[in-house]
């Protein structure tokens, strides 16, 4: 019988449990799938803590790829033996198999392989909507991005550079400083050592940037307002040092009459189309080498409750995978 990750309860990985799952049959709109690889994201610790509630028991992860095992008597986009992958509701994407809905799944072209694609999805989604819908960046702007070394982080640089943008990254050590660097990052701060906010007015001679992308939260929330230019957008896609305190909007907004947003990824790929789109976008630039992706680490699915605990303590320096 094929396994699946479950969590019975919220709280640290020690609630991640190994389980025999019942995939169950297939619906008209579902297709069935074997996993090959499962991609690795901080939102699924967001998910098994509880900061995102879910009805327990549930399985764990959005993100997967691999191969169709069978397609629903409605599902016409699709045929078994098709390689797929997809970042998305239904959660219980750490499973060897499972059944999910067709329109939630995207076509992998020959080219990319399934490690790839599950290292790719969900933060190659995630760079595409916050650098083309969410702000529009443009040749020859500067912005500044939060976890430069990380799996976001890391695409989001390539992708800048790829149309003629600057980038600024902090990182949280100096051993991700190198990591940033050569991915494309034109400055990059420590910010464990040296204040960011002043030394990115230092770097852009007091003007400070169009747009700040912050996935940490917290932590950079204060800094960031700082650094921004007068009606300059703050982007708060995340809050890996937790969530933000309440934002006073004279103070933090009003005063540089600011833009701030907090997107979330299924508001930007409502449909299949929308997603297909996304996904083909994030393939060419690999394709094409404009993008370059190093898996740093692959985990066994018995293995999710270490996974978990680098990715918390970001012993991670970029993409991890898990091999069902």
């Amino acid at each position: 019988m094929p396994k699946s990750i479950v969590i019975q309860k919220n709280g640290g990985p020690e609630v991640l449990e190994l389980q025999d799952l019942d995939v169950g049959a297939v619906g008209p709109d579902e297709i069935k799938i074997t996993n090959h690889a499962i991609g690795l994201n901080y939102i699924d610790t967001y998910h098994r803590s509880g900061l995102y509630p879910l009805k327990l028991p549930s399985g764990i992860g959005l993100e997967a790829a691999g191969k169709i095992d069978k397609v629903g008597a409605n599902v016409k986009e699709f045929n078994k033996g098709d390689n797929i992958a997809y970042a998305s509701m239904p959660i219980g994407a750490y499973s060897q198999q499972r059944v999910i809905p067709a329109k939630i799944a995207v076509k992998v072209p020959d080219g990319i392989s399934h490690k790839m694609a599950a290292a790719l999805m969900t933060k190659g989604l995630t760079t595409h909507y916050l650098i083309s819908k969410t702000y529009a960046l443009k040749a020859n702007e500067t912005v500044l991005f939060h976890a430069a070394a990380g799996g976001v982080g890391q695409i989001f640089a390539q992708w800048a550079n790829s149309i003629g943008a600057k980038v600024i990254g902090t990182v949280g050590s100096d051993e991700k400083i190198k990591i940033a660097e050569t991915n494309g990052y034109a400055h990059v701060i420590n910010y464990n050592k040296k204040d960011f906010a002043e030394e990115v007015m230092k770097i852009t001679n007091d003007e400070g940037v169009t747009a700040v992308f912050d996935g940490v939260g917290k932590d950079t929330f204060k800094g960031s307002i700082h650094c921004l230019k007068a009606r300059g957008m703050m982007v708060s896609f995340g809050n890996a040092s937790g969530p933000l305190d309440p934002i006073n909007v004279p103070k933090d907004i009003q005063s540089k009459s600011l833009y701030i947003t907090r997107p979330t990824i299924g508001h930007y790929f409502t449909n299949r189309k929308e997603l297909q789109a996304g996904a083909d976008a994030i393939f060419e630039k690999v394709k094409f080498g404009k993008i370059k992706i190093n898996i740093v680490k692959e985990y066994k699915l018995s293995d999710a409750k270490q996974a978990h605990q680098d990715l918390e303590s970001r012993k991670l320096t970029g993409p991890a995978i898990i091999i069902p």
